[in-house]
């Protein structure tokens, strides 16, 4: 075969071989996409499967059928603060009298328990949770029809040894201070529902910070019990671990009974109590 036959056929050999590489690479993030199926949230199995009963006991939720949902980003921005949602689809849903808030591979797995007045059916609420490692994030709810599972899974790391945002002394100095705002209906909407947002200054030490200057561990300081009432009705009862987020905050709908003002109880591990009564024209006292 000449010289020139030899480079014929190789430059025949390369563009077939080209080819069939650039067809490959056309259809890689296709074949990509395919293969990116997220995990389902509400597996029993991995580490579900040994936390369940030493979480839950006897209690065998079924599987949401839409009713119930928990809203929380697939990849999350920050791990420290990632927002998750306990809603509910209709005012016909079943009454939820109490919640588990469960982080799977968190070290504390329960995030938040939760119970709920009458005055929070259906249920909307949102809060910012520590997301320790990729993880599932499930809603385990108590109804008057018996116990269901909603959930997602989140992509997130290092939410609960992420350093806090602001200085030690700082943090500490407006630690308590409690702030509401409340939105008032939508235009056109003749019902009681309202929303309120809720915010309580605390660094929420998970106990796995450390020390900016010193580099050792920030011993578990959080909040472990807020209740939020309307007048005397309470709203709803939160008792928390450290997977609740720095400065935490409760975004809700509620339905209004007429009451003027916001009672809002707070208590952290070190035995610290704050109370506020803030009107809900922002007002407080």
């Amino acid at each position: 075969m000449t010289t020139s036959s030899s480079l014929s056929a190789f430059a025949k050999t390369f563009t077939s071989a080209f080819a069939i590489l650039s067809v490959t690479l056309i259809a890689l993030p296709n074949s990509v996409a395919a293969s990116d199926t997220r995990p389902n949230p509400l597996s029993s199995e991995g580490s579900w499967s040994d936390l369940k009963e030493d979480i839950l006991g006897d209690l065998q939720p079924i599987l949401s059928d839409g009713s119930l949902d928990l809203e929380a980003p697939y990849r999350a921005h920050d791990a420290a603060t990632v927002p998750v949602v306990l809603k509910q689809s209709s005012p016909l849903a079943p009454m939820i009298d109490k919640a588990l808030l469960i982080v799977d591979e968190n070290p504390a797995p329960v995030a938040a328990e939760m119970t709920f007045g009458p005055a929070m059916h259906p249920i909307n609420m949102e809060m910012r949770i520590r997301v320790n490692q990729y993880s599932n994030v499930r809603l385990v709810a108590e109804t008057e029809t018996g116990p269901v599972m909603a959930g997602r899974f989140v992509k997130a790391s290092g939410g609960c040894s992420a350093p806090a945002t602001k200085d030690p002394e700082v943090a500490l100095s407006t630690m308590g201070e409690i702030r509401a705002k409340s939105f008032g209906p939508q235009a056109g909407d003749s019902s009681q529902r309202r929303e309120a947002q809720i915010m309580i200054r605390h660094p929420n030490y998970s106990g796995l910070q450390r020390d900016q200057v010193t580099h050792l561990f920030i011993n578990a300081h959080f909040i472990n019990h807020v209740e939020v009432k309307q007048g005397d009705q309470t709203l709803f009862t939160v008792e928390g671990g450290i997977s609740l987020s720095e400065n935490p905050v409760f975004r809700f709908a509620y339905t209004d009974d007429g009451s003027k003002d916001f009672v809002i109880s707070a208590e952290d591990t070190e035995g610290n109590t704050w109370r506020k009564v803030i009107a809900k024209d922002g007002s407080s006292s």
